[in-house]
């Protein structure tokens, strides 16, 4: 199975008016399960994230960095660390 947080970085995903959980949908991520940090989501930082998912039992979780383009497009750059307990 394979666990992996999205870090969103750049500018308030709010102004933007976007919707991250539709993006991470677009991007095809071969995740089972897809947690999201960003200024406006349920998790403030990765390190919650990171506990959120390793309380549920997941020790294998890759954290991978996101960015919105101007078009509010949400797009991986290419950086992923993996997180472990």
């Amino acid at each position: 199975m394979r666990w992996v947080v999205v870090y969103v970085v750049g500018d308030d995903v709010a102004k933007n008016a976007v919707n991250l959980e539709d993006e991470v949908k677009k991007l095809k991520l071969e995740a089972d399960r897809v947690e999201l940090v960003s200024q406006s989501s349920g998790h403030f930082d990765v390190l919650d994230a990171w506990w959120f998912l390793t309380t549920k039992g997941m020790n294998r979780i890759l954290c991978s960095i996101g960015q919105l383009t101007a078009s509010g497009n949400l797009k991986l750059t290419g950086q992923t660390l993996r997180l472990s307990g």
